[in-house]
């Protein structure tokens, strides 16, 4: 009897190419749904809320500060959401469990785009919006999992880091979309930056987190129509499945945890220092010397360019990764994050820096970004068994945002205002160099069979 399961079960489903398709247009609109509501904020972060929900103190650093303290919020969030919807990814599936998550974000960010302003409600409004962005946070961190999972459980043999690259391109999609939408509003209608009247600042902020209600339905409809992955379906008919996924991880799986979580790290420092901390040191006032005085709408400009970077360079490491191998991918592209945190004075410089040159440091902080995040949905669920896939590698992905996101546009703006820009710089080089150890200890895992572990 034994004999007969076990050989059941080494015999993996294989999709149809229309499967596949659906496959990857599933875990793309998902985690572009979860980031444009994650972006939308960042940029509110830097444009809004510190003027509408954070107005009390005189002093525009630390008002910045205050609502950079919020958006961090979502980080702390997230591993409390990993535990929570990977215990039931890795209890009844991963399908179901990537509905709830992508409900759980939808709705909160639906809710921020009706919340009262402190001048409103007062203290009330702030601890609002404190609320709804945790439970953003709560659904990210079961998001991101969710969605590798399902592109890598699913993958044709050899090719599981390009299958896996899909999800990745939800992070520049939803940067796309949601800076794009605040450009197409801020220009439309006539905002400056730091302006605290017109219609901007009075109901137009508040439409991209209306819309992502649209953006929900649609990923609710495609999610629903997919099937369970392959992967764990022959999980659950070999009895693999444990009662409690947390207790299991911590109990067989705390090394691959540690490594992912500092494999992670120096990709989340990159990734929300070109995103989240440059817009408001990019906008900020040049003559207070807290930033480069370029106009909003022109920054916006920029950073959708760049962007565009950041989708080359998703495709190029998730081939990269599958022929020559992950480790090798990972720790070139480090290097080469080393090297880039060295340049900061020279492109950002307040004495001599122009547009053209943010948006070179832009263009190749994006690019290295794609590099760098595109095998992660690949490398990391490639580090755990199955019954523990969905908590362990969401656990790993999600403490590594607080430690290399959460706190980056926090200590990067105290650096900068301290130290100067270059700080920052050194700031991401430390930080690579903790994910560089990472990387040389790990295991190569480009011929891992997810179904045998």
């Amino acid at each position: 009897m034994s004999t007969t399961v076990d050989q059941a079960s080494s015999v993996k489903p294989e999709l149809t190419p229309k499967e596949r398709r659906r496959v990857a247009f599933a875990s793309t609109i998902g985690t572009t749904i979860e980031f444009y509501d994650f972006y939308a904020y960042a940029t509110a972060a830097v444009a809004v809320f510190p003027f509408l929900f954070f107005p009390e103190s005189d002093n525009p650093t630390v008002a910045l500060l205050a609502s950079f303290a919020t958006f961090g919020l979502a980080f702390v969030a997230r591993p409390l959401g990993s535990v929570i919807f990977g215990h039931f990814g890795d209890r009844i599936g991963r399908k179901a469990t990537l509905v709830g998550a992508l409900l759980t974000m939808g709705i909160a960010t639906f809710i921020i785009g009706l919340l009262p302003t402190y001048s409103q409600i007062g203290i009330i409004a702030p601890a609002l919006l404190a609320l709804m962005r945790f439970c953003q946070g709560l659904g990210l961190g079961g998001e991101w999992s969710g969605a590798a999972l399902l592109a890598s459980e699913t993958a044709v043999e050899g090719k599981r880091a390009r299958a896996a690259m899909w999800p990745q391109f939800g992070a520049p999609f939803g940067f796309f979309l949601a800076n794009g939408f605040f450009l197409i509003l801020v220009t439309f209608l006539g905002h400056d930056n730091g302006d605290v009247e017109g219609a901007f600042m009075s109901w137009g902020w508040r439409l991209p987190f209306l819309a992502s209600a649209v953006m929900v339905i649609i990923g609710l409809y495609v999610r629903l129509r997919l099937e369970e992955t392959p992967v764990f379906r022959q999980a659950v008919d070999a009895g693999k499945k444990v009662d409690s996924p947390l207790k299991e991880v911590f109990r067989t799986a705390k090394g691959p945890m540690l490594a992912g979580t500092f494999i992670m790290v120096g990709c989340y420092t990159i990734f929300y220092l070109v995103t989240t901390w440059i817009l408001s040191y990019g906008i900020g006032d040049k003559e207070a010397g807290i930033g480069l005085g370029i106009p909003y709408t022109d920054f916006l400009v920029i950073q959708l360019v760049s962007i565009f970077a950041f989708i080359v360079g998703i495709p190029i490491a998730g081939r990269l990764a599958d022929t020559r191998g992950r480790k090798p991918t990972l720790f070139w592209t480090t290097i080469a994050i080393i090297a880039f945190g060295f340049s900061f004075k020279f492109f950002l410089d307040p004495a001599t820096a122009t547009e053209g040159s943010v948006l070179a440091f832009l263009t190749i902080g994006m690019f290295l970004m794609g590099l760098i995040f595109g095998p992660m949905s690949s490398v990391l669920p490639e580090l755990f068994p199955t019954n523990v896939r969905y908590t362990g590698s969401g656990i790993s992905y999600n403490v590594s945002s607080i430690l290399g996101a959460a706190i980056a546009p926090f200590i990067a703006t105290a650096l900068n205002a301290k130290f100067g820009v270059q700080s920052v710089g050194f700031y991401l080089i430390v930080v690579a160099c903790i994910s560089l150890i990472a990387i040389v200890t790990m295991k190569e895992t480009r011929d891992q069979d997810l179904s045998t572990i």
